[in-house]
């Protein structure tokens, strides 16, 4: 995504060196539609500098600081020596992720993604997350949960939950369903209890995955999963609920899984 208009003195930008002149560079900003800076021979590094090409090269990516910003005069004053290792990487990193923001926002859309709608969506993942990236990032983790207190209309939800888990990584989810169980006969509660055993795993869950199961209500079970990713969750989820049902189905119960609280059983 590129901003429309002038960034902010302060602020950290991402540039392309496409000239290098005796008195300094100019650098393309690719956050920027159309915006150019000059980065005096001066603020290029620290310390004398006898040629600038022993520091910087034409088409070598850098992170700027932004000095001064003259509209009028179409001029953005830039420093690279002010930016330290760590605020370089960590703004790279940002840079790279909102170019796999505007990768999804492609893959989401499709041919729908016209100028008004990628402004639209960018505009409330902005304002309630910060960034696209971080938005996509939610949506993988929560699904349209993370979504409800947007203008994002239903169907480009749906769409970007859908392409945020299959092509978002996140350190891990968190996936929440029930289950109802019953069983009519004397020894329900022991069959309950071991249905829930079953929901649990009997011990065979793999490391990597956290799986609780809890009381709501009768007949109602939560089940809690917490796994690396969307799918390897939500799979868990479904075979505890499986394993419970199976094992009252066999007592002649019934169980039924569903992702919602029953409240009207309050």
């Amino acid at each position: 995504m590129k901003y429309s208009g002038w960034p902010d003195p302060g602020e950290l930008v991402v540039g392309r060196i496409d000239e290098i002149e005796d008195f300094g560079v100019f650098v393309d900003m690719l956050e920027y539609e159309d915006k150019r800076g000059l980065c005096h021979i001066s603020e290029v590094a620290s310390g004398w500098i006898k040629n600038v090409r022993d520091h910087v090269s034409e088409g070598q990516t850098v992170v700027a600081k932004v000095l001064e910003v003259d509209e009028s005069s179409q001029q953005v004053d830039l420093s690279i020596k002010d930016v330290n290792d760590h605020q370089r990487k960590e703004k790279i990193q940002e840079w790279k992720n909102e170019q796999k923001a505007d990768n999804w926002m492609e893959l989401a859309f499709g041919e729908k993604l016209n100028d008004e709608t990628y402004a639209a969506v960018a505009n409330e993942f902005l304002a309630a997350f910060g960034s696209m990236y971080d938005g996509f990032e939610q949506a993988a983790i929560h699904g349209q949960e993370a979504l409800e207190d947007t203008d994002i209309s239903e169907d480009e939800v749906e769409r970007i939950v859908e392409t945020a888990r299959e092509n978002v990584s996140v350190p891990y989810v968190n996936v929440t369903g029930y289950v109802d169980l019953t069983v009519p006969t004397a020894d329900g509660v022991d069959v309950i209890k071991e249905a829930l055993e079953a929901a649990e795993g009997n011990g065979e869950i793999p490391e990597e995955v956290e799986l609780e199961v809890t009381y709501v209500g009768s007949p109602e079970y939560r089940i809690r999963v917490r796994a690396p990713d969307y799918k390897t969750a939500e799979s868990h989820l479904e075979e505890s609920a499986d394993r419970a049902s199976a094992v009252v189905s066999d007592h002649g119960g019934n169980g039924q899984y569903h992702r919602e609280r029953n409240t009207d059983q309050e």
